[in-house]
């Protein structure tokens, strides 16, 4: 089955919109929400390289201490679904 890269950054912008808006998690994760949101929506750039960047982004905060374990699991999942785009597209 062939993964849609654009319906993956779709549902990738939904979750990390959820995050960026919910007051339960602390303020440095919904920046970074915030700049992972910034990333995959630049058109411009290659889709590889926004990719990249935000799963980057996405380990980092993933290991920060004060994330919420809700929002974790949500971060791991964001970040799994953004590495099944194909490096080619």
């Amino acid at each position: 089955m062939s993964v849609n890269p654009q319906e993956v950054i779709k549902q990738s912008i939904q979750v990390l919109d959820h995050i960026a808006n919910d007051n339960s998690v602390p303020r440095n994760i919904r920046r970074s929400a915030n700049e992972i949101l910034v990333t995959l929506r630049k058109e411009d750039e290659s889709l590889f390289m926004r990719t990249s960047s935000c799963i980057s982004i996405l380990e980092n905060i993933s290991n920060d201490p004060n994330i919420p374990l809700h929002t974790r699991t949500l971060v791991w999942n964001v970040a799994s679904q953004l590495e099944t785009i194909p490096v080619d597209e």
